[in-house]
């Protein structure tokens, strides 16, 4: 079936069709990891990123093709996670503003918003690195916007696309010299063109099962869109479930909440995200769906909506968060302290032990998030809404956070919001250790920057794959020591990868070791590591912190 004119409702399967791919392929991207270490999590964050976009478009019936890419890229906006995120969703906001004002459009047109999107990517990023995403969208753009044409169909279009997108993702390795050395292509890329290939098989009139994107049991393709929708009867409701913790939430199963509403509507949806339930129902009798979720736990993010009217009830309206760029306001979803103060301190950080320890140092908010778990845009901004300061300093502690976090703090407009360029969680502890909120918020920034470039970060984990990285043969299951994102060692003892990464790291100019430990550490093991720095570098003092965390067996903050 060809098809000459890309409209809104159209344009809203396209999009579920691409998600659904990148759904069933998200774990492929997440491989494609130039470190051999258990943190892959591009194609997790760009799978989030999407789903983002559709949860806003789920019930939007809109044929314009301007409105529905603006809800579409709000709400990738506020979804975004990690830096691969991040830039997908500017690709997406970049295309909505090339779709302004149209309501449907042709293939021309469609690559000059898709030109449009690659241009609000590249600002997005202060230092736009070639060999990456941006590049795969970059080079594929340019080539539709030479060969695009009047007479050109839009599956025409794609079929072009993407030949251009994969030309370019498998040169990236190229470009990018660590890509090369490790065997793969651009994960970001990679996950780009999944996106686009699956759009294109919506097109070709290929159906997809959104059962984890937003839709339960729903199928679209090219061929079955239509501009008018029949009316619908009921109530659209959502609602998020915070599951009680004596139903042990870590394993607790949504289906079983999932058998009780299957008897009280259709078109059905869950979707959990470690304690949190999600939930999507078509109902005529939406205080009964309310019911079943409140016997599972506390009930958040409540919204109702009439499907015959899209009425929504003001009483139980869904909370959301900020300020968007589109100009709507949205209400916090809790009170704020009544008292402004000058400062508030927000860091990132996941682990039990390092949650605690940030809040014993003062900080006033912790995102729940780090390595494999990057928070979204919107985590941040929930947390700033719990906040009454006129400025918040905020602490990512990953460098695959920082794009989120300066993405809020744009967003954000009821205080200043000031991103500490914490790339790593050792710098952001040794950073927050020294914090002085007794001077001017410049010269804070400026103090707290001078702590951060003399803070050695080094890392303990373990390789998921044999490889060769930076030179250094690594084995599967191999302990790998990292000292400021540069591979040192790959040992089979641990305690080996530790001694060498304290050999590479320490020098005559550090006087403090801070031993962050993980989950998979043993205290005896803790202190044995200690014993050896105490002995053999006795100009040092130690510090040893029960941090939780996943991944890395050890975080140290080395200054």
């Amino acid at each position: 079936m060809q098809i000459n004119k890309l409209d809104g409702t159209l344009f809203k399967a396209l999009i579920i069709g691409g998600a659904e791919n990148l759904k069933n392929n998200y774990t492929k991207i997440d491989a494609l990891n130039v470190f051999p270490i258990p943190d892959g999590d591009t194609g997790t964050n760009m799978k989030m990123t999407i789903e983002g976009g559709i949860n806003e478009i789920y019930n939007l019936h809109e044929s314009s093709l301007q409105e529905m890419s603006k809800k579409l890229s709000r709400g990738m906006l506020m979804g975004a996670r990690g830096n691969s995120g991040v830039i997908l969703s500017q690709l997406f906001r970049g295309l909505a503003k090339g779709f302004s004002g149209f309501e449907q459009v042709d293939a021309i047109r469609l690559a000059k918003a898709f030109a449009s999107g690659v241009e609000q990517a590249y600002k997005a990023v202060m230092t736009p690195v070639e060999g990456t995403i941006l590049t795969v969208a970059r080079e594929a753009s340019e080539k539709m916007s030479a060969i695009s044409s009047s007479r050109m169909s839009i599956n025409e279009f794609f079929k072009e696309y993407i030949d251009e997108l994969r030309i370019s993702l498998e040169k990236t390795p190229e470009k990018l010299p660590v890509l090369k050395e490790a065997n793969v292509v651009d994960s970001g890329g990679a996950g780009y063109l999944c996106i686009v290939e699956g759009m294109a098989n919506v097109l070709e009139g290929d159906e997809v099962d959104i059962c984890d994107c937003g839709l339960e049991h729903s199928t679209f393709n090219a061929a079955n869109v239509i501009e008018h929708e029949e009316e619908k009867k009921g109530y659209c409701t959502e609602f998020s479930v915070k599951v009680k913790k004596e139903l042990d939430p870590e394993n607790f199963d949504e289906r079983v909440i999932l058998d009780e509403l299957l008897s009280i509507g259709d078109n059905t949806a869950l979707v959990k995200e470690e304690d949190i339930v999600k939930v999507h129902i078509d109902t005529m009798t939406p205080g009964d769906v309310l019911n079943v979720g409140q016997k599972y736990g506390e009930l958040e993010n409540i919204k109702i909506t009439n499907l015959a009217e899209h009425i929504h009830n003001d009483e139980i309206e869904h909370v959301d968060t900020g300020v968007c760029e589109c100009g709507e306001e949205h209400l916090p979803p809790v009170q704020k302290p009544a008292e402004r103060k000058k400062y508030a301190v927000v860091v990132v950080a996941t682990g039990e032990g390092l949650i605690n320890t940030f809040k014993q140092l003062g900080v006033d908010y912790v995102v729940s998030g780090g390595q494999s778990m990057n928070p979204s845009t919107e985590d941040f901004i929930r947390g700033y809404d719990t906040l009454n300061a006129e400025h918040i300093l905020v602490f990512p502690n990953n460098k695959n956070i920082i794009l989120a976090a300066n993405q809020s703090a744009k967003i954000y407009t009821e205080s200043q919001v000031h991103v500490i360029q914490s790339k790593t969680l050792a710098q952001g502890f040794s950073a927050l250790t020294m914090l002085d909120l007794s001077g001017e918020v410049d010269s804070i920034i400026n103090e707290l920057n001078e702590v951060i470039s003399n803070v050695t970060t080094g890392l303990v984990t373990y390789s998921i794959r044999d490889t060769v990285v930076e030179g250094i043969k690594i084995h599967k299951d191999d302990h790998i020591a990292i000292c400021n994102g540069k591979m040192i060692a790959s040992c089979r003892r641990r305690s080996d990868a530790v001694k060498a990464l304290l050999k590479n790291a320490i020098d005559e100019n550090k006087e403090l070791v801070t031993i962050i430990y993980g989950k998979d550490t043993t205290k005896k093991e803790v202190n044995d590591l200690a014993k050896f720095i105490e002995k053999n570098y006795s100009n040092l003092e130690v510090d040893v912190i029960q941090g939780d965390q996943e991944v890395y067996s050890y975080i140290l903050a080395i200054e």
